[in-house]
Order: C-alpha cells, then structure tokens, then sequence
C-alpha cells in the first residue's frame, strides 16, 4: 500500500512538473532573418533591406515589428503606401506641381516641350512638365559622356589624335578646333568639350576611353544603372542619329550626378580659357552656355554652376543647368522651346530657377531622382543535402529564397515556416537534450521527497 501510495505521487508529480515546463518554456517563434547568415534579408520590403527612393525611412522598422510578431500562419502586414515623392506622377502627360498654401505660381512663359526643376542635393523633382517625353538631346549628352568616362582618364595624360578618329565627324558639329598629329592633355580636351561643345574633343577622349562603339556600350549602361531608362544612345557627342532620345527627367539625372564629381564641377563652370592651338600657341574659347558667360545679350544667373546646353536641327535648343543660392542648389532641364527664338531656352531656365529659389519648401515633390535600389546578389546554389553553402542554413530556407521571383520579396511567412521546419530537422536533439536534463532532476527531487515523507510516516506508525 506504502509502495501505491509512493508511485501514485511520483506520478502526479511528473504530470505536474511536465505542465509546468510547458507553461515555462518559450513558445516557438518564428526565427528573425539575420543579416549575418541569411541573404533573405536583403530582398526589398523585409528588416535589413536599404531603403527604395521615394519611401519615407521611417517604413521599415514599423513593417520589421509586424513581421517578427506576426504568427506563422498570419500573412505579414501589407507594405506602408509610397510617399508623394515615388515617381509617379512624373509620368503623368502636362505639368506636375503641388503647391502649398502661399507657393508662387509657376512662370507662365515656358514653352519648352519638357522640363524639370529638382532639388540637386535631395533629388526631390519640385514641379515638372512631360519629364518623361523622350525627344533628341543635342549636346546636352555630353553630359552622360563625361560621367561616363571622366573617372576612366587622367586629367594629365596625353593623346596625339590622329586623322581617323575625326574622320566621321558629322556636318555641321561645333568643334573646339583639335588638329590631328598633335599631341593634347587630357584637361584640355574636356575644356574643349564643354566650353566649345567640341564634338571633335569628344571624339578623341571616346579613342581613349576605348573606341567610339565601346563608349556608346559605356554610356548605355550607365544610364541604366542610374534610373535614365529613356535615354538611348547613339552617339556619344549628342549629334542627331536616328533612335538616339533622352528625357528632361534623364537629364536631369545626368546632372545631379556631374555635380557630384569636382572635375565635372569645375570644367562645366568654367567661363573662359586657353586652347592649345596648331605650332605651340593657344587661343581663347569662352563657354557657350550664356547663363554662364552672359554673353550675345542674356544676362548670366546669379550664383549659376553651370552645367551643359546644346542644339541641333532635330533637337532645338536644349540645356541642364544649376544654380545655388541661400545653401540650396537647384537644377532645371529645358527642351526645346517653341517661342521666343534661340535663346529662348536660357530665359525659360532663369524663369524656372527663379520660381524654384522662391518656392523655397512650399511645394511637396512630385517625384524623385534617386537611383534605384542596386540589384541583389545572385543566390548561393542548393547542395544535393539540402544544405546552403555558407551560414549554416539548412534546406527549408534556401527553397524558400530559390522558389521567390528574382528581385521580389519573400514573404516572412513562407521563411518563418522554412525556418520552422528547419529547426525541427537540425536541432530537434539539441532541445530534447535540456529539456531530458530539467525533467530528469525535476523527478530525482519528487522522488526523494516522496521516499523521505513514506519513511517519516512509517516511523509514526512503529
């Protein structure tokens, strides 16, 4: 009876403890995706992802909080709606502006096919007209030449240009005046090309940069990479050629992106200076972006940088400048106006400089020039065991990121089962082993319990 009595105990006890351990140990949740060993953390719209231009930073911890706590079977929350700035309306036909309560009206005296006036620090597009319209460029892609290949030469290098490389230069280009045979520095030659919008300076720093074919392959991609997915390129020097296009909105890109580079800065900023010329002399070229220079009448723009004009018969008169006044710098692109003559374009930008300098923060953008997100790495390959290569991760989770479409985000809940069903495979001995431990000693101390009070209550009976 003694002996039923001590096994009847040490049962209840074992079901006692046994719940208890239950209460007390943490429920599984779904493991966080960690930066360190899981690329999944890097796909758009889940914690750890950079931030896509147009949304506002604040977006991701709120969608990382809903995601960790949101059971398995819950799908995760929906991604915060984009900011005003995402682009959008940008590709909408007419004018684009939101003004505030107090903003000036825009100048009703632009008659360019296509414009923009951006914020160069922030890339916030402050109001707009057809930005995407794609039409020819004329010199003004010079400007993607530059970016393109200024960071592939030394300023202080030297090329002697031959005849063959000035050989296809079209009728009617304006040249800076390079001599073939002659021997030129690099410096030199982007002076030619912005001051003189020489297309034969052009020609011989696309010799250097690899050829006239590889600097178009160049210039492409490079535009791709920065989010100018109107432009094509046909000719580095912006001279007409059927196919060849760009955009207010990609030149407006192209832009921003010289201001970033000093060499850019300075050479496009840059009113007068010395050529050399046939025999050892020099003679003078003076820029011909007359916002800059003031000259054949149009007043230069108070605190201009500069930047790039152009013109040809397809394209008109075309130009990106920028300017900076009271710490901030703006930048406006204008395409082809269809009033007021040849230098209708300098008058139209000073119009829009002016309205964006006076609008000052009482506009909301109405799109952005940010770049878009890099493109993920590729995936780590799935090893026959069902196991990636690198971070310890087993099968489940790496099905999980091969079965997502190529640049999407996985979605949590499909990584939270991966990682569950992952933890059940690898480590499901590794938690039996504290859990046996626990119980074991739990048992051990009912046990000696329940044997010492049977002992004191037969001492009571003798």
């Amino acid at each position: 009876m003694i002996i039923r009595s001590v096994t009847r105990s040490a049962l209840s006890g074992t079901v006692a403890v046994a719940t208890g351990l239950l209460v007390l140990l943490p429920a599984a949740t779904p493991a966080a995706a960690d930066a360190g060993t899981d690329p999944v953390v890097r796909a758009p719209g889940l914690p750890g992802a950079p931030a896509v231009a147009g949304t506002p930073s604040s977006a991701a911890p709120a969608a990382s909080a809903s995601r960790s706590s949101a059971a398995p079977d819950i799908p995760p929350a929906p991604a915060a709606p984009a900011a005003p700035a995402d682009g959008s309306l940008l590709h909408r036909q007419g004018t684009q502006v939101r003004p505030a309560r107090g903003a000036p009206a825009l100048p009703d005296d632009v008659s360019a096919l296509s414009w923009l006036v951006a914020d160069a620090r922030t890339g916030e597009v402050l109001a707009a007209h057809n930005a995407h319209l794609k039409l020819p460029p004329a010199s003004t892609l010079k400007t993607l030449f530059a970016v393109t290949a200024l960071p592939h030469l030394s300023q202080h290098a030297h090329h002697t240009v031959s005849e063959s490389e000035l050989d296809d230069i079209g009728p009617g280009s304006s040249l800076v005046g390079v001599v073939p045979g002659q021997s030129y520095e690099v410096a030199d030659l982007w002076r030619g090309v912005f001051l003189s919008s020489g297309n034969d300076a052009v020609r011989a720093l696309a010799e250097m940069n690899g050829g006239w074919d590889a600097t178009v392959t160049q210039m492409r991609e490079k535009a791709k990479l920065l989010g100018a997915l109107d432009t094509h390129v046909v000719s580095p020097d912006g001279y007409d050629a059927p196919g060849q296009v760009t955009s207010a909105y990609d030149l407006a890109v192209f832009g921003r992106t010289g201001l970033a580079s000093p060499d850019f800065v300075r050479y496009s900023s840059t009113v007068d200076a010395q050529f050399p010329g046939d025999g050892g002399g020099t003679f003078g070229i003076i820029n011909t972006n007359r916002l800059l220079s003031g000259e054949d009448g149009v007043a230069p723009y108070p605190g201009l940088i500069g930047v790039k004009n152009g013109y040809t018969s397809d394209a008109g008169n075309t130009l990106i400048a920028a300017a900076r006044q009271g710490g901030r710098t703006l930048l406006v692109t204008v395409m082809n106006p269809q009033a007021g003559g040849g230098y209708a374009v300098y008058e139209e930008a000073r119009s829009l400089l002016d309205w964006g300098f006076s609008a000052g923060r009482r506009v909301s953008p109405v799109g952005s020039l940010q770049p878009p997100a890099p493109p993920l790495p590729p995936l780590p390959p799935v090893s026959p065991d069902e196991t990636a290569p690198a971070g310890g991760v087993k099968g489940p989770v790496a099905k999980a990121l091969r079965t997502a479409p190529a640049g999407s985000a996985v979605p949590a809940a499909n990584v939270a089962e991966a990682r569950a069903a992952g933890d059940g495979e690898e480590s499901g001995s590794s938690r039996l082993l504290p859990v046996g431990l626990i119980g074991g000693s739990c048992l051990a101390a009912v046990w000696l319990f329940l044997v010492r009070r049977s002992a004191r209550r037969r001492d009571q009976l003798g």
